[in-house]
């Protein structure tokens, strides 16, 4: 289906979220908090490091751009850092690496009564607004389940909430409010970041979530109710994304186990128009679940990795894309890094130069194939 056809941009291709934070950047953060900068410096530095980096965006080629994320302490946290209601926790589930060693992380837990303070996304969204010249800015978003899914039935006290549902009412409610004030502000792409929903491809993480009492197939029921819940009010003119990774930290991850097992539900029963999938090893398994894609809805193929810093071929990408395109049409498909350069603030193994080579590639690869 056409842009015509579909009254939305098709974007060959994207860029996902993060990017990894300048050295000045960093430098910066250290200083303010030590008390040897003051806030309205800091966001000074902020400010012209990402006014710098959606140039250099724009400058590539990338018709869809964002502000790198550069703000924030990670993907997720930043998102449980702006309401009230939260502690932290161990997560059940753990990072892992290419030597198989297991890594902790902390996650949220609902103690209290979870309540938005202000707005928490709209401040990135104008502030990068103002600093794009031709391109679309995408607005980024941890997707609801990362709220719940890291630590399923312990996730919430039950002295804040009785019973789940409440929870995921008052959760609906602050990414309505999320959704209500980006829309004003002129937001016409929104991107949800999914993890768990990829992470149920993997039977042995469904069989740690059972244990805990998680059914997982009615855990991606809830978590697709969710996202429809939250996106029933969009505005016809939004574009809505969800990225689907298996975990990004300083490039580790969680689990493995191909798109098969939630393919049908997820592309069919949510009101999302592009799914990015995380494609770049053998860890997400082929592009045959990729059939169920309907008429309509597009797919961002993750094939360059952003956790590695080798330089992928554009002929083995291209050849990707020529094999992802027997089971969802070459018209529906674009190109991007299977996720961002940095879910949290240290940033994975790879420098900015590669960075930007690698979404350079992105581009040069997509106009070959594309136009």
């Amino acid at each position: 289906m056409s842009q015509a056809a579909t009254g939305k941009p098709l974007f060959r291709a994207e860029v996902v979220g993060s990017l990894l934070r300048p050295s000045g950047l960093k430098y910066a953060g250290r200083a303010l908090a030590e008390g040897r900068l003051s806030p309205a410096a800091f966001d000074t530095t902020l400010d012209a490091e990402i006014c710098r980096v959606i140039a250099r965006q724009e400058d590539i080629g990338l018709k869809v751009v964002t502000d790198g994320e550069l703000a924030r302490s990670s993907w997720f946290g930043f998102f449980f850092e702006g309401l009230d209601g939260f502690r932290l926790a161990p997560a059940l589930f753990k990072f892992k690496d290419a030597d198989g060693r297991a890594f902790q992380w902390p996650t949220c837990v609902a103690e209290r009564r979870i309540a938005r303070r202000a707005p928490i996304s709209l401040r990135e969204f104008d502030r990068a607004s103002r600093y794009v010249r031709r391109a679309t800015v995408k607005a980024t978003l941890p997707a609801p389940s990362a709220f719940h899914f890291f630590r399923l039935g312990e996730a919430i006290d039950p002295a804040a909430y009785a019973d789940a549902s409440a929870y995921f009412d008052d959760l609906a409610s602050v990414y309505g409010a999320e959704l209500a004030e980006l829309t004003k502000a002129g937001c016409r792409y929104l991107q949800l970041d999914e993890v768990p929903i990829a992470m149920l491809c993997d039977p042995d993480v469904c069989s740690q979530a059972a244990l805990q009492g998680g059914e997982p197939a009615t855990l991606l029921d809830t978590y697709l109710g969710l996202v429809a819940r939250i996106l029933a009010d969009r505005p016809a003119g939004m574009t809505t994304g969800m990225h689907l990774c298996r975990g990004n930290f300083r490039s580790r991850w969680m689990a493995s186990g191909g798109y098969e097992p939630v393919a049908d539900k997820l592309f069919n029963q949510t009101p999302i128009d592009v799914f990015l999938l995380e494609y770049d090893t053998d860890r997400a398994g082929d592009f045959s679940p990729l059939r169920f894609v309907p008429e309509g809805k597009r797919v961002v193929l993750g094939l360059v990795s952003s956790k590695s810093p080798e330089l992928e071929d554009q002929g083995s990408l291209l050849r990707r894309i020529e094999e992802a395109a027997r089971y969802c049409p070459l018209d529906r498909l674009a190109l991007s890094t299977q996720c961002g350069f940095a879910s949290v603030a240290g940033g994975n193994a790879l420098t900015e130069d590669q960075q930007w080579a690698k979404l350079d590639l992105i581009v040069a690869t997509a106009q070959r194939v594309w136009g």
